[in-house]
């Protein structure tokens, strides 16, 4: 059954300048249907020296879609349709930190979630679950992005609090100090609810965040401009490669990846039981959730 997998895929979503890698073979664009709808793209195939790849143009090619009309659904469904056990999210974020330069990389591991024009979950009425988002990206997976980003040479802070508006705006200078006032490191448009679905996906799930600009609280920065940003953002694009090229080697001998808790996170989060679910939102859900609704 689709999602069920034994080998390891790694999964990245990201702009065009991250699937751009050097060295990737057997490259094919894939169309991958999901009962939720579109995802953002077909998924670009691939593999980078013998390790399977998958990348998701988070806003498709062109960056067509923003941020609040991404079926967010549709693509954690379709990358879990494709086999990924390993999703690395690659996005642009204002920093509201004085030490979060732009060109700087953070990993991020917490989210305050700030959105509220978009699908959260993979069930509702007929099948309910509750997953923890106490620990809302994989600790381990975290760990090897970490060191694959020193490793490429790359300023990265590890730890930080995402603060995910909903956009398309950027923000009001009273919203930037709000959200310095709670503690907040960086901020951006994109990672929920994907981070919610990957979790109910049972996927690994890791953000990098990079920095393109001081939000407006900075004095002494202009306002935030889609040119300013766009500029930082090719200058990493680099980076990214270069950080996905050494990241890959390192998930390929990660013995622990089989057991890590992620991959067990709908254990106990199943609410409804067997008797009283809708049917046809368990064949929905047939890639998410199909380990424990579609035993073997």
């Amino acid at each position: 059954m689709a999602g069920e997998s034994s080998a390891r895929v790694i999964g990245i979503i990201g702009g065009s300048g991250v699937y751009d890698i050097e060295g990737l073979t057997n490259k094919r664009w894939e169309r991958v249907d999901s009962p939720f709808g579109a995802p953002s793209d077909e998924l670009l195939r691939g593999e980078l020296n013998g390790q399977p790849m998958v990348f998701l143009p988070r806003h498709g090619r062109g960056h067509r879609i923003p941020p609040s009309d991404i079926n967010f659904r549709a693509n954690i469904d379709a990358l879990k349709r494709a086999g990924v056990t390993e999703v690395i999210s690659v996005s642009a974020v204002g920093s509201l930190r004085e030490h979060l330069r732009p060109g700087m990389f953070v990993i991020v591991d917490q989210f305050i979630d700030r959105t509220f024009a978009r699908d959260k979950s993979f069930f509702g009425t007929g099948l309910v679950a509750h997953v923890s988002m106490a620990h809302p990206v994989c600790h381990r997976l975290g760990d090897h992005i970490e060191a694959a980003a020193r490793e490429a040479g790359i300023e990265v802070a590890r730890g930080g609090t995402y603060l995910v508006m909903e956009g398309p705006q950027f923000s009001s200078l009273a919203e930037s100090e709000l959200y310095r006032s709670w503690n907040c490191d960086v901020i951006g448009m994109t990672n929920m609810p994907e981070a919610k679905l990957a979790r109910e996906a049972e996927m690994c799930y890791a953000t990098v965040a990079m920095v393109t600009d001081f939000d407006c609280w900075h004095p002494n920065h202009d306002d935030v401009t889609v040119d300013a940003i766009v500029k930082v953002l090719l200058s990493n694009a680099d980076n990214a490669r270069d950080m996905v090229r050494k990241l890959a080697p390192r998930l390929q001998s990660d013995a622990g990846a089989a057991t890590c808790g992620c991959r067990t996170a709908l254990e106990h989060a199943l609410i409804t039981p067997p008797e009283a679910r809708d049917p046809e939102l368990v064949q929905r859900l047939d890639a998410v959730a199909g380990r424990l609704l579609n035993p073997r």
